[in-house]
């Protein structure tokens, strides 16, 4: 609901989020195009214009605005421009086939498509937008990002004091997950209870999932694999704080005043099972698992010893779910503490290139682990089968090469997409030559591919590592 400057409800905004091409967006482009949208009304608004008056000057201003005028203290670069350019781009082509507005404001031109099709693109697109704006972390930074921004400690593995861990387990398995499987947020935030894969009792290092269609960005279903240790670290906060959660929200009777309950009664169907439940009017429903939406998911309840409680996987500490883009919070604590407890005191830093501080996003997470396992898989490639040029180029006939693994891993429709962005540091370099070095495989831990990662961090833009030496004695604030 738009509410302009005047607290009046803008009418026609209503129907276009209403209208089909709105709603097919997937609920983070919604947001996101809602307050790019509201952007450029609040432009309109202080020249004493309705978006429906806006014409080609008012647009091109605006742009200048954002991303040139030296008054902006706040100028934003290619990649978000044409963000917001593409949300205004379907609000007026709506609005002009519409019949709201006699002509769009963005002006287009006809350029020739990647298929050989003639299309129409907008004059004011940005030529300067980065593809993609991606970051990495190596195996030993992201692991001093977890000790220091979600278990709380300083120097020597303890908890600064007055740390309280509030949730730890939760968001250390999380993150965990992520890193490990190269699961998006909304993939590994959305899980279900059962969805999660158990422990194999033959043993093994890696278990494997499946991802509901209904929650991926393709909409196609797919496998995932998920370090065994981490499956612990879910089962354990499963049993412990989840748990808590849990019987606390029953016995305030949390669950059974929801607008939006669902009873499952049945999960059944083997490869392609189909949930079935009860909503809180004991009217019946079902649909195929791989089906469910995010919001689908979140209603789900089951009976269980004590009552209701939650099918997903999940809970915040009133132990309701907790919504995917809650996840974001979880992240800009962490990386606030880490800043606060390993940024040098008093600056300028000692070293400007060096990493005091990690960084980590939901996306960095996904970044990490698939240049991890192209790092590993070529390492497997290369020294523990002792593969010559001539018999690695048999292999990857036979078995398909690293990079089209780790395609496959994150679920990528193109091999493009996973090199040209998510391997960029590694793209141009000759891994032989790169892992030549490389301390021999049966090192045990992650350790002994180290100095792999640290030479990619030195060689490589956007790759964040840090020394082992960096942590300090004793910490900032807590």
């Amino acid at each position: 609901m738009f509410v302009a400057p005047d607290y009046r409800v803008d009418g026609l905004l209503s129907l276009y989020v209403q209208s089909g091409a709105f709603r097919r967006h997937t609920p983070e482009t919604k947001r996101n195009y809602a307050t790019d949208i509201c952007l450029f009304l609040a432009f309109l608004w202080a020249r004493g214009l309705a978006w429906t008056q806006a014409v080609e000057r008012d647009l091109e201003d605006f742009e200048h605005w954002r991303r040139f005028a030296a008054e902006n203290p706040r100028l934003i670069g290619g990649s978000k421009w044409n963000r917001e350019l593409a949300a205004l781009v379907g609000l007026y082509a709506w609005a002009a086939r519409a019949g709201h507005v006699p002509r769009s404001p963005v002006g287009t031109r006809q350029v020739l498509g990647p298929y050989g099709a003639v299309v129409s693109a907008p004059v004011a697109r940005a030529k300067d937008a980065r593809r993609s704006n991606v970051h990495w972390l190596t195996p030993r930074a992201f692991r001093r990002w977890v000790e220091v921004g979600l278990r709380g400690q300083g120097g020597g593995g303890l908890p600064l004091p007055g740390w309280c861990g509030r949730l730890e387990d939760r968001n250390v398995a999380f993150v965990d997950l992520l890193y490990s499987s190269g699961m998006r947020r909304s993939e590994a935030g959305s899980l279900l209870l059962f969805e999660v894969p158990r422990l194999r009792l033959e043993g093994g290092r890696y278990c494997v999932g499946r991802i509901a269609a209904a929650v991926t960005r393709s909409k196609k279903a797919r496998t995932f694999y998920v370090a065994a240790g981490v499956v612990g670290e879910i089962e354990t906060y499963v049993d412990s704080s989840r748990a808590l959660a849990v019987r606390r929200a029953q016995r305030a009777g949390r669950y059974e005043d929801l607008p939006r309950l669902r009873v499952v009664t049945d999960v059944a169907g083997g490869v392609r099972p189909t949930v079935r439940w009860l909503d809180h009017n004991g009217a019946a429903g079902e649909r195929r698992l791989t089906d469910l939406t995010v919001a689908d998911r979140m209603a789900l309840y089951t009976e269980g010893p004590h009552g209701l409680e939650p099918l997903w996987l999940w809970l915040n500490e009133r132990g309701l779910p907790l919504a995917v883009d809650s996840w974001e919070g979880v992240f800009r604590t962490a990386n606030d503490r880490c800043r606060q407890v390993l940024t040098p005191a008093g600056g300028p830093f000692p070293d400007p290139h060096r990493v005091y501080a990690p960084y980590a996003t939901a996306h960095a997470c996904r970044n990490s682990f698939a240049l991890f396992m192209l790092v590993v898989l070529n390492h497997l490639m290369d020294r523990r089968f002792g593969l010559t040029p001539e018999e690695r180029r048999d292999f990857r006939l036979l078995y398909g090469d690293p990079w089209r693994m780790v395609q496959d891993l994150l679920g990528h429709a193109s091999r493009e997409t996973t090199c040209d962005l998510y391997l960029a540091p590694v793209a141009d370099l000759q891994l032989r030559a790169l892992l030549a070095a490389a301390p021999d495989a049966s090192e045990p831990g992650l350790a002994s591919l180290d100095g792999v990662f640290a030479r990619l961090a030195r060689e490589s833009e956007g790759i964040q590592d840090v020394d082992d030496l960096m942590m300090p004695a004793v910490g900032g604030a807590a």
